[in-house]
């Protein structure tokens, strides 16, 4: 799926995040790419992060650039320290500094726990929850060094880590995925925590079943998403849009008060829906 934030019915209002400046991580496809081009529709300046499909960021540059504000194309592998260091050093060459981190980046490698290669296990973890670490780490220290600037936002910074629903639903044949969502959810937390004397703003989204290429498989057919919204109250499969226009709000000084939380956005995943029936 295109993974555009048009693609939601509604989308947050533009020049919300005006004169701030955003790395989006992971941003060339699906929930990425959505978020990048909403943070760009409300007014900040974003930069495109990419491991692989130069192309295809590009368009997303391109897209945002649309909207009147700065943006440019970054490829580095999250998981690897001197690539994350150079790329924010590089922002804050290019934008002059950092508002926004949106640590999106993530993929699966899925197999059962009894054949999972520990390179299957290493690699998820690496990617997901200690690139998720070094980007906070990075934003982090620019928050610090700036501190708060009141006619850009009231608070020094924001990161926002991308999680999921297995942040707390077991998730039987993704060990590795859901351990490192358990890890992010606790990585937030203990920032938050850690950062908030410094006004800096640590949160969390927790995407459901949204339609992306990682889960392609789970709803391009009516019969897989027959199946699928079984596990949803709301009976139906979320977009992108909804993701980025969430990360968009987060982001704002509307939820200026929001310290430590994760916003689940799942159309009632979380509630167990097998329990409306039975328990």
């Amino acid at each position: 799926m295109a993974g555009s934030a048009d693609e939601n019915r509604g989308t947050v209002s533009a020049q919300l995040l005006r004169g701030q400046k955003a790395l989006v991580t992971g941003a060339n496809s699906g929930i990425g790419l959505a978020t990048a081009i909403a943070l760009g529709r409300a007014g900040a300046d974003v930069v495109v992060n990419y491991v692989a499909g130069a192309g295809e960021a590009e368009e997303v540059v391109a897209q945002i650039k649309d909207f009147g504000v700065r943006a440019y194309a970054h490829e580095a592998d999250v998981s690897d320290e001197a690539q994350v260091v150079d790329m924010v050093a590089r922002m804050v060459e290019a934008f002059g500094t950092i508002d926004i981190m949106v640590a999106n980046a993530g993929l699966q490698r899925d197999a059962a726990a009894t054949e999972m290669t520990l390179a299957q296990w290493q690699k998820v973890i690496d990617v997901n929850l200690t690139g998720q670490f070094l980007c906070a780490r990075e934003a982090a220290r620019e928050f610090v060094r700036r501190g708060v600037v009141e006619e850009v936002s009231r608070s020094a910074g924001k990161i926002i880590c991308m999680s999921s629903v297995h942040q707390i639903i077991p998730w039987s044949g993704h060990v590795n995925y859901a351990a490192s969502k358990g890890g992010v959810g606790m990585l937030m937390q203990t920032l938050a925590q850690e950062l908030g004397p410094r006004r800096i703003r640590v949160n969390a989204v927790a995407p459901g079943a949204i339609r992306t290429p990682i889960n392609r498989d789970a709803w391009s057919t009516p019969e897989a998403e027959a199946d699928l919204l079984r596990l949803i109250p709301y009976r139906r499969v979320g977009d992108p849009g909804d993701i980025a226009n969430a990360v968009v709000v987060l982001a704002s000084d509307l939820l200026d008060y929001v310290v430590g939380s994760t916003l689940y956005v799942d159309g009632g995943m979380t509630l167990f829906p097998g329990f409306a029936t039975g328990g």
